[in-house]
């Protein structure tokens, strides 16, 4: 377990999935939790509300983070309803693959909006309000290290974009103590990516446990990034994917 108590963290796209298993271990190790939403506004009052029955603290936004108001307004109203804001977590991403011939300019857009803009927009506004001992994390992919076939060039594309994202706020925040890192899931079992979906035999044949995680696995590596024990660890990536990568 991870010691938070006293800190504030901003979840984005925390409605479902590892975003919402985030937001939830972020509070039960004792942090006070803002999450956004961009349509799912009945499931993040739901992971709300899960907060505060266990005794937690929570605030939910609607924010698409694609925009700069946006972006900027969510930190600020943590900050304003939650005090301070010492984590913030870039869950929001955007799952689209396909043939290179079919890909459209609209969707290359849109999937460099969610998972690179968003970041550095939200990084930007939060890194304002940071001091030392503040965290940066942010939900990559395993496609970082290993792209097994055809069809998701965009998803490899964006989430290695992240990396260089990473490595650059790194340097620019280390000398505050604000430390940056990615968590780099494998085949995790949500709603975007079903354990019973049509894909899933391949993608647990390419793990070395041969099968897909949960949310709550890649919550557990933001909780350590986020506490004492990922103070000395920026600028790079904690692959929880099952061996995926090897």
């Amino acid at each position: 377990m991870s010691d938070l108590t006293g800190k504030v963290a901003l979840v984005t796209g925390g409605s479902r999935g590892i975003g919402a298993a985030t937001a939830r271990r972020l509070a039960d190790e004792g942090a006070a939790v803002a999450l956004t939403y961009v349509q799912a506004a009945d499931q993040a009052r739901e992971v709300a509300q899960q907060i505060e029955a266990a005794g937690g603290r929570a605030v939910v936004m609607q924010a698409d983070l694609t925009d700069p108001t946006a972006a900027a307004e969510a930190v600020e109203q943590t900050v304003r309803e939650l005090g301070r804001i010492d984590i913030l977590v870039n869950n929001a991403g955007f799952l689209t693959y396909g043939p290179l011939a079919e890909v459209s300019v609209t969707e290359l857009d849109r999937v460099l909006a969610v998972d690179i803009r968003s970041v550095f927009l939200a990084a930007q506004a939060a890194a304002r309000h940071m001091g030392d001992g503040g965290r940066i994390i942010s939900i990559g992919s395993c496609f970082n290290g290993r792209v097994p076939g055809a069809n998701f060039v965009l998803q490899a594309t964006a989430k290695s974009a992240l990396v260089g994202l990473t490595k650059g706020l790194a340097r620019e925040l280390g000398p505050r103590g604000i430390t940056v890192s990615i968590v780099d899931p494998g085949p995790i079992d949500t709603d975007m990516n079903s354990a019973a979906g049509e894909t899933a035999d391949f993608q647990r044949s390419l793990t070395a446990l041969g099968r897909y995680g949960e949310a709550e696995d890649i919550a557990a590596a933001v909780a350590y990034l986020a506490g004492p024990g990922g103070r000395y660890i920026t600028g790079t990536t904690l692959a929880v994917d099952g061996g995926y990568t090897i």
